[in-house]
């Protein structure tokens, strides 16, 4: 099956394709490639950056915000600021407290402070990539999202993320129930009490919980949202893509491909060159024992940065269009 092949489209549905692995693999340049790849085959495609330290704008050499923006024919991207979304989130608030009653405005005051304790807590990037996530995966505006996650450990909290949720949003709706007439003398005393007396949240409740089952649903279809994990012929990166792939499994997502990056070229009149060489094809013999049930890529080195989309589109031409082309890596090499 040729490389390209593993892509599926579903009419009036998203795709969505995960693209992850260890810091520092390649991770952008190849999620890059794919998506500019994608929308040059007519697809309507949105790039996201998951990765609070954001280099997807650096890669294709144009400016991205927090909001998508086409940057050119088929080709959408976003960098989701965790910070912006939490300002919009409090913009809401502000706008809700100017018509509320004081009681009412003290709660919305003390929502406010958990905002800005959010925004810089642990998990405040996920939360961000999973609502962005969420908006994508109900409006099916695009044919194709391809998402460029952080480094492995970020991507899996964001990818677990529904299980968290779920659990949580769970957890309140079944508090009234389970303490029944109880809950009345707890009010005052545990603050979400009133939230979950409260009609009009209990039904924001469940239609959280139902898009976070949505959610869930959606992750784990093979025929909607696929994850290519990104490696280099180092072992670090070799046992760290081997873990993932167990937790992705566990949380029934599908790994459709292994990208082996930076491959090098056997230079035989550089000492040097020729020992990294050799590591590389032990370390990329141990990627075919770790990873045997996986279609795998290989991607060479570069001689230069792979950024711009001339050479993000060469390197998407390697892994979609002649991936066993001899002509076309020597020209990636020289470029």
């Amino acid at each position: 099956m040729a490389f390209r092949d593993f892509f599926k489209f579903n009419k009036d549905k998203t795709t969505f394709i995960f693209v992850g692995g260890k810091g520092g693999v390649g991770k952008t340049s190849v999620s890059s490639a794919t998506a500019l790849w994608l929308a040059e085959q007519g697809k309507k495609t949105l790039i996201v950056s998951t990765d609070p330290a954001h280099s997807l704008s650096d890669s294709l050499e144009v400016p991205i915000g927090h909001y998508p923006r086409e940057i050119k024919t088929n080709l959408y991207a976003v960098e989701i600021d965790p910070d912006e979304a939490m300002a919009q989130k409090q913009a809401v608030i502000e706008s809700q407290k100017a018509g509320s009653s004081s009681d009412q405005a003290g709660g919305l005051d003390f929502l406010t402070d958990q905002l800005d304790l959010a925004s810089a807590s642990p998990g405040a990037d996920e939360a961000a990539a999973f609502e962005v996530f969420l908006s994508v995966m109900t409006s099916n505006e695009y044919d194709v999202v391809v998402f460029d996650t952080a480094p492995t450990g970020h991507t899996l909290r964001l990818l677990t993320f529904p299980e968290v949720m779920d659990s949580w949003v769970g957890k309140i709706m079944l508090a009234k129930t389970k303490l029944g007439t109880l809950a009345n003398s707890l009010k005052g005393i545990l603050p979400f009490m009133d939230a979950v007396d409260n009609p009009q949240t209990t039904e924001d409740l469940k239609r959280t919980k139902e898009q976070i089952d949505e959610a869930k649903k959606v992750l784990s279809d093979p025929d909607r949202t696929t994850f290519k994990m990104v490696v280099i012929p180092e072992e670090m990166s070799i046992y760290e893509s081997e873990r993932a792939l167990e937790v992705l499994e566990k949380n029934d997502m599908t790994v459709d491909s292994i990208i082996v990056n930076q491959v090098m070229p056997d230079i035989c009149d550089c000492d040097f060159c020729h020992s990294r060489y050799k590591l590389q094809q032990k370390r990329l013999a141990l990627i075919d024992q770790k990873f045997a049930d996986q279609e795998v890529a290989q991607v060479p080195l570069f001689k230069d940065e792979v950024k711009g989309q001339e050479k993000l589109l060469n390197l998407a031409e390697i892994l979609y269009d002649d991936k066993d082309n001899d002509e076309v890596v020597q020209k990636a090499i020289q470029l």
